[in-house]
């Protein structure tokens, strides 16, 4: 039988979250508050998505944590990616998203961003002072 999981994230401001989706294509729907999943079963959340190979996946707030929590059917996961390769994807760009957004309130621009073999970003960045 199939059920609901939800997993823990760091993922604390919708915002970035967002950007993070949106930047690997992904259709967010913030109107339609539930994931659908085995039999039918429904289960509400903040931010809803579908991902290729019909997967549902939904961000939903905890309080305790103060942090977005991922939610899906891992039974019915047929994405081509498993899921804590996803998470930690989508974890890496919404860091990048944070940064970008906090480093330009602060007057910073970006001068070089390289994108590593392994995976990671390097951003250089610089400030111009009047």
């Amino acid at each position: 039988m199939s059920h609901f999981s939800t997993i823990k994230t760091q993922l604390k401001e919708v915002e970035p979250l967002i950007k993070a989706l949106n930047h690997f294509g992904y259709s967010i729907n913030q109107e339609e508050k539930f994931v659908k999943g085995y039999k039918g079963q429904f289960t509400a959340v903040d931010i809803s998505m579908h991902l290729p190979g019909d997967t549902q996946v939904g961000f939903k707030w905890d309080n305790n944590s103060n942090a977005y929590e991922l939610v899906t059917d891992l039974d019915l996961w047929k994405f081509e990616i498993p899921v804590e390769r996803f998470i930690s994807k989508v974890t890496q760009m919404y860091a990048y998203q944070t940064i970008i957004s906090k480093t330009q309130e602060d007057g910073y621009q970006i001068v070089e961003q390289k994108n590593k073999n392994d995976g990671s970003i390097e951003l250089v960045l610089t400030k111009w002072e009047n």
